[in-house]
């Protein structure tokens, strides 16, 4: 990959793919202490974290933001270039959309160099403390190769890497100066370290037993946030005015003590990309491993009610299970407000607007993986959605729809953008342009969740009866097996 003329990092040919350092260390359980760390880091930054407030879905869908983060930065240290250009390539579509301003005026642009060097030299920074916290620090041999790698993947977004430093003794200075001139205890950075943790829905896999993970919660949260806080640079937790908690140092340490230990265990155990995948498989997708999942989810139920038997933890541990699913077709009626907070409010900010369905539109270009413009379609479309919603939903002008205006005009929702929506998904989703889905197209829209008996119809899918399950689940009529694992889980 090349880097641009400021790079100068040994073996550059190697800096990806399964030789660089970043692959020695992307299966290790120490990267779960260092990527919160890291998230914090770069939403303590204002334009970052403006940014987030705005337009991220973490809050809501957390596990769906680290999936998809997971398979970008596995793409962006791909061995084939034409993968780690591709996924460069969508990264600054995607950024390109992201700018505004925050609270207090200050504009914001998700393409500023200096702030996209920021989040990678977050990543960095956060591998190096990982390693020295768990008691196995880097030699300078490898940590400036590792450096070299992550310079080729600020170079491989913004052509060069010229915003941070070329060389590793500059960058710990730039860094110390960004940390202590530059970060703020902004609202992103609170939300992670002080609402997420404690209000974490479960994955797919355990959204099954809300009491067990509700006590795991419970106890996991705050020992998480704590961890955190302790491992962020003194002078930022001075700056922000983080309290930390007694004994927190030493509870850091034991646990990226405890993570290291992994290095113990034989090569291939710990497979993240495999963890998250597991962690996201419902009972009702095809995926081999589900009846698996079926088995392990009724041996939690039955934890989880002798769970809540022995120690009741509130009324609020055991939310309602929503609708019934009709045995038919697995799908079932759900209330306007549940529908709202599951589907719409994409950024859990408690209103619809334009960065709601503009995240809904980033996540199904992201998995159908299309092109610049087979992805401008889609976002003109939901643009036009958008529009079309506004117009009909915003009775007090505010730039955004409440829970209550929405559930006032809820037949409002099925207009002709949203047809446009769903005739451009069918575009994107039939490849070979048959003029209808087949079943291993469908299977691709819906990676996760492929449960339909197409046999009825000669094993395709019309236009037409794809546009009416799309508009009847995101016009909130019913719950829908496929989409809601696409659009509604966490």
């Amino acid at each position: 990959m090349t880097t641009g003329t400021t790079q100068t990092a040994p073996d550059e040919a190697n800096l990806s793919g399964p030789e660089s350092q970043f692959h020695a260390l992307f299966d290790d359980p120490r990267w779960a202490l260092a990527m919160i760390r890291a998230t914090v880091l770069e939403a303590a930054h204002p334009q970052i974290g403006a940014a987030l407030v705005d337009n991220s879905t973490f809050i809501a869908h957390p596990w769906r933001r680290l999936r998809n983060t997971f398979l970008s930065m596995r793409r962006m240290f791909d061995a084939d270039p034409a993968v780690r250009e591709r996924e460069a390539a969508r990264l600054n579509r995607l950024h390109t959309r992201m700018s505004g301003s925050d609270s207090r005026g200050r504009a914001y642009d998700a393409m500023d160099r200096s702030t996209r060097a920021w989040v990678i030299a977050t990543l960095f920074e956060s591998g190096v403390t990982m390693c020295r916290l768990s008691g196995q620090p880097l030699d300078q041999d490898t940590m400036e190769r590792m450096y070299a790698e992550y310079r080729s993947f600020l170079a491989a977004l913004d052509g060069d890497a010229s915003e941070l430093p070329e060389d590793l003794h500059e960058f710990w200075r730039y860094f110390d100066r960004v940390v202590e001139n530059e970060l703020e205890n902004t609202e992103a950075a609170r939300v992670i370290l002080y609402r997420l943790f404690d209000h974490l829905p479960a994955p797919a896999l355990l959204d099954g037993a809300p009491t067990l993970w509700a006590a795991g919660r419970t106890v996991a949260g705050p020992l998480l946030g704590a961890i955190t806080v302790a491992s962020l640079p003194e002078a930022y937790r001075r700056r922000a005015g983080l309290p930390e908690m007694p004994g927190a140092p030493t509870l850091m340490q034991g646990a990226y003590l405890a993570a290291g230990l992994a290095r113990f265990l034989p090569g291939g155990w710990i497979n993240a990309e495999s963890i998250i995948e597991v962690l996201s498989l419902r009972p009702g997708s095809d995926d081999p491993r589900a009846r698996t999942v079926t088995a392990l989810r009724a041996r939690m139920k039955r934890a989880s009610a002798l769970l809540r038997l022995l120690t009741p933890l509130g009324g609020d541990t055991d939310p309602d299970p929503g609708p019934v699913p009709s045995a038919a077709t697995g799908e079932g009626r759900r209330s306007a407000e549940e529908f709202f907070r599951q589907v719409l409010d994409q950024t859990g900010d408690g209103y619809l607007d334009w960065p709601d369905l503009a995240a809904m539109a980033r996540e199904l270009s992201t998995r159908l993986d299309l092109d610049e413009p087979e992805e401008t379609r889609l976002y003109d479309a939901f643009a036009a959605w958008w529009r079309e919603l506004q117009a009909a939903l915003d009775t007090d002008g505010d730039g955004r729809v409440s829970i209550e205006e929405y559930a006032a005009s809820v037949p409002s929702l099925a207009g002709p953008a949203l047809i446009r929506v769903a005739e451009v998904l069918f575009d994107a989703t039939d490849k070979d342009g048959s003029g209808t889905v087949d079943a291993d197209e469908y299977r691709t829209l819906f990676r996760t969740a492929f449960h339909r008996d197409l046999t009825a119809t000669g094993g395709a899918y019309s236009r037409s009866a794809f546009v009416g399950d799309f508009l009847s689940f995101m016009s909130g009529r019913r719950t829908s097996t496929p989409y809601d694992p696409l659009l509604a889980d966490a």
